[in-house]
Formats: C-alpha cells, structure tokens, sequence
C-alpha cells in the first residue's frame, strides 16, 4: 500500500490518554475571521419548513439535512475555507497504488451521543445496510459505485474498515462525506430484510431518539414551529487553544416558510442570522449603514443554485418537441435572456454570470461566459426565422409547421423571491418577438416530479453546484434520473438509450462515463472542460445567471462563515459563539 496521508494541516490534540485524539478546528480558517471563541448561549436560525423526517436516508429533504447536518458526521468532511476535504471520522487513510482499495483508521475515542463507543462496525454497517441498500429511498447507490459495481465495504478490525472498488475513481472520496448511523440503534430492525420499517424510524415523532456523533444532540421538536438542539459535552474537537468544541450551547431552529417573514423576524430580534436574496439586500444593507446591529455578508458562490431554463425535448405536443430539440431554437432563446437586466434587477447586482453545470470558484470551472452571448432580440428572431418560425398569420405571434401559434408554457416556483420575476422578463422579451409564453406555478416542492414526469414544456429550475462534476453526473450526463428534459434517453429500467440521443449527448454520456474512473487530475479537469464546452455551445438547458452568497447576522455572532444548510459536513456552527 501506498500512503496517501489525509492528515493535511491538521494538528491532533490528546484529550485523556493515547487512545482518545481530538481534531483541533479553526487553527487553519484565519482568512475566514475565525478566532477562539467562548462557550455558552443560544443561536436562532430560520427553517424554511418542517423536516419530512429525521431519518437521513428516509428521505429527500433539504429541511432535514439543514438539521441533521449538526448532528451526524461521515468519514471526510470539508475544510470550511478551501472546500478541500479532511479526516472526519475517519482520522487517514491509505489508497492502493492502482487506487482500488482504501483502508481507512477509525478515529479513537468518538462517542454516539448515548456514550456508546464509534468504531468500524458502525461504517460497515451503515454502507452494507444503508446507504448502499436499494429499500432505501435516499441511499447512494449511485455515487459509491463503480464500474457498474457499489463500493465492497469491509471491517478489518475495530479501527479499520476497507474499501474496495471495482475500477479507480477520481472522485470517490467526495462521497464519503455521506453521514454514518449507530449500528446498536438500527440493526435490531435488519434494514436489509425489512427497508420499510427502517424508513419508518427516526420519524419527527420521535426527535429524542436520533443520536450521532456530532457536536448537537436532539432535546426537541415542537411540530411546525420549532426544533431545538444542546452542545454535545463529549465532542471530540477543540479550538485552537484546546476548548472543546461548540461554544453553543443551544442550537434553535425556528421554522418559517415564507423568506420575507423570516426578514421580519430577524428585523425584529428573533433570529441571530438569516440568508438573505438580491431581491433582500439593498433594504438590509441600507439598515446596516445606518446603524442597526448587524452586518450583510456577501460571498462567492461554490454551491449554490444557479438558475436555468429547459425546454423539454419531449414534449407532449411534437411539433413544440421537434423545435425544441433544433439548436437553432435554444440558440435563439440564449440570445432573449437578458442575464444583465436580471442580475441588477432581481438579484440587485449581487450575481454573476454562470458557468456551464461549474460553478466559476470551482478548481474545474472552463471560461465559458463567451458562448453566453449578448442579449440581442434582433438575433433571436433571425435564428427563429432561420427555422421557418414566421408570423403566417400575421396575429403578432408566429407559428410552427402547420400553423399553430409558436407558444409554450413556463413552469417556475411561485414561493421564490427570484423565480417569478425571472419568469416574467423573459416572458415579455419573448412576446416583443413573436413568441407567446403563458407563465404556469407551482410550489418548488413539486417541481422536479413534474420534471421528471415529463408534464411541462419549458421550466425554470436550478440545480445545485458541487466541488467535483462527476457528483452531479445524475444530472448533466443524458440518461440518468435528473436530466429531466430529455427523459426519452433513459429506458424504463433505468439504462441510457443511446439511440433516441444526439451525438453531442453522447459525447457527453462517454466523458462522465470515463470521469468516472479517471484519477488523474489533469485528464479528469480536461474530460470536464471538454463537457462544459459541449454544454455550452449544445445548450443542453440555458443558464441564467449564479447568485452570490447572502447573509444576514447580528453583531453578536462571532466566527459567521455562510451556512450552507444542506451540504454533507459544511458544518460552521461547530465554531460559531456569542460575543
């Protein structure tokens, strides 16, 4: 075996003997403002609803993770500045010299938060019986297999647990951050034998039962008004200067669904912090100036939404499906996206130009705003000209082959402060060129099973980033489950049908499907920046712009870094106190 140390700059400090090492937090995050900090207090955060569940696997909820994310942890886990990952549970590991098999140390002294000891038999647990069981809904099946095959996972011993994959990944420790579960809390139910009732523990009846590792235990949950987590006393990472870590005592969730509300909460003392949109920030940002007690923090986007819009190849109407498919015709829907009126008035200037499916920080990101375009309605008529796409009957609309009226629908979400004003825009711009759009809502919540289901025309919609593409390769590689507007090239048993896809499409298809084993960094940065100029010039979905993180938080929060809510081990309240 080759070692590939994981340790990084990571500094280890011994608690009580040999056998009990904790991870010292925040020594490295000086150029995120962070400083000791002191114990005690309580943080209120705003939830934008209730969680399905409090089983992490029970279910596809952000709401859930945002919770469950203070009180489970995985093997690696992101460094809060650089986004780099580091030990987590896991204290190293070691990689094969063909990249096959991972041997990962245990980290010693880790306690589930009912003081059993964690050990390997957890992590084998969890990956056999869990995360890569197909009764699950939320296992991850898909991210931890390779070559066809889900990741083999062994105890070696109490300390040491084996991976073995099937072929090289470039990308596979990005899915370790995947969190861990006690297995003396569920093996009593066999997940394996009986998926349905596993699915049916950790219910939000019963709070007081989830247990993790990580620095907040449960105390309760007060259906649909408020979640309520305690400082783990036994945590296993300290500051800088050796204080166990979080400073916080108590951690409080208040649930408020509508995002102009929980301003009004914030404004009124109720929360200590709150993400905020562009639409949110001139108003804030000029309190702020004038002297209220707290400040807007404005940061680049890795993560984050960008937002997008598709035409569904599918369509239930063929001659909208035949324009669709032409890249004539989302050539000329590029050209009527007036990204920079939108970035200044819906996200008050605080956005960017997107990249193509990477996020412009991200160490994979290709320069693609060129193939972005101006927006020039002169254009976008001509390329629709180009298609035969004319005004026949002279009623101000143009028509399609056969005479009826170029005209679709546009899915988007009514509960967004960015959505609907986006919506509108474009719809207006498209009128002003002969193209009708009827605006059609629905709550966010139900957008991507109407996707998925092929029930739309065009929608607008947004896909999260991540730090590697190949962890949203069930979205831009064509076939997979969430590359919703072309659903015809995934077969009902959930294989690509190579046949009703386009070359480029397939190309696209072969660059994730080698990205998938490729380990060396430059071919896997080449693979993606050749996807991206695909994207780009394929127009697979329009991109529209990429907002900017935003925050709100009171004075006397010390060590704010932007939360990310959902996001596996981006953890920042482990560090944050009150002055």
């Amino acid at each position: 075996m080759t070692s590939r140390t994981a340790l990084l700059a990571l500094s280890l400090a011994l608690l009580s003997g040999p056998a009990l090492a904790a991870k010292t937090m925040g020594n490295d995050l000086g150029s995120l403002g962070v400083v000791p900090g002191k114990v005690g207090g309580t943080y209120t955060l705003p939830l934008s609803d209730s969680p399905q569940t409090f089983n992490y696997y029970g279910a596809i909820d952000n709401n859930t993770y945002t919770v469950l994310n203070n009180v489970l942890e995985s093997l690696v886990e992101y460094n809060l500045a650089t986004y780099k990952l580091e030990p987590g549970l896991a204290e190293s590991w070691t990689t094969s010299k063909d990249g096959k098999v991972w041997t990962f140390k245990i980290r010693k002294g880790v306690k589930w938060h009912d003081g059993v000891p964690f050990s390997a038999d957890d992590v084998v647990f969890s990956y056999n019986s869990i995360i890569l069981n197909p009764g699950v809904r939320a296992n991850q099946i898909p991210n931890l297999s390779f070559g066809g095959e889900p990741v083999k996972v062994e105890k070696v011993d109490a300390s040491t647990v084996r991976m073995t994959l099937k072929q090289a990944a470039g990308a596979f420790t990005q899915p370790l951050r995947t969190f861990i579960l006690p297995k003396h809390v569920f093996e009593k139910i066999d997940p394996l034998k009986n998926p349905a009732d596993y699915m049916k523990m950790w219910g939000t009846d019963k709070s007081t039962e989830v247990i993790g590792t990580g620095p907040f235990k449960f105390a309760g949950y007060v259906a649909g008004q408020k979640i309520s987590l305690v400082r783990n006393p036994d945590y296993w990472k300290v500051d800088a200067k050796g204080t166990k870590l979080p400073y916080l005592n108590r951690l409080e969730y208040l649930i408020i669904r509508d995002p102009q509300a929980q301003v009004a909460q914030f404004l009124a003392g109720n929360l200590d912090q709150v993400n905020i949109t562009g639409a949110q920030f001139p108003d804030l940002k000029q309190k702020e100036v004038a002297g209220a007690p707290f400040k807007v923090v404005r940061s680049k986007a890795l993560f984050g939404s960008p937002p997008h819009i598709a035409f569904n190849f599918d369509a239930k109407d063929p001659a909208l499906a035949r324009v669709f498919r032409d890249l004539r015709f989302r050539q000329a829907m590029q050209f009527a996206v007036n990204r920079q009126r939108i970035i200044d008035d819906v996200f008050n200037t605080v956005a960017t130009l997107p990249g193509h499916g990477v996020a412009p920080i991200s160490e994979f990101y290709v320069n693609t705003k060129g193939a972005l375009g101006k927006f020039d309605l002169k254009a976008a008529g001509q390329k629709l000209d180009l298609l035969g796409l004319k005004d026949t009957d002279r009623d101000g609309i143009r028509n399609l082959p056969g005479g009826k009226n170029l005209e679709f629908d546009l899915t988007y979400a009514t509960d967004s402060t960015v959505y609907p004003p986006i919506a509108t825009i474009f719809q207006n711009d498209l009128k002003s060129i002969g193209v009708k759009v009827n605006l059609k809502g629905l709550l966010v919540a139900n957008m991507l099973a109407t996707g998925q289901a092929g029930n739309y025309e065009a929608m607008l919609y947004a896909f999260g980033d991540q730090p590697d593409p190949q962890l949203r390769r069930e979205i831009w590689q064509p076939g997979q489950a969430l590359n919703y507007w072309h659903m015809s090239a995934r077969g009902e048993d959930g294989k690509p049908v190579f046949a009703n896809m386009q070359p480029w499409e397939k190309r696209i298809w072969d660059i994730f499907d080698q990205g998938a084993t490729v380990v060396d960094p430059i071919k896997r940065r080449a693979l993606y920046g050749e996807w991206q100029a695909l994207f780009s010039k394929n127009l697979p979905v329009i991109m529209v712009a990429k907002a900017d993180n935003l925050a709100a938080v009171n004075n006397k929060v010390g060590n704010f870094i932007y939360n990310l809510g959902p996001i596996p081990t981006y953890n920042t309240n482990t560090l944050v106190y009150l002055k």
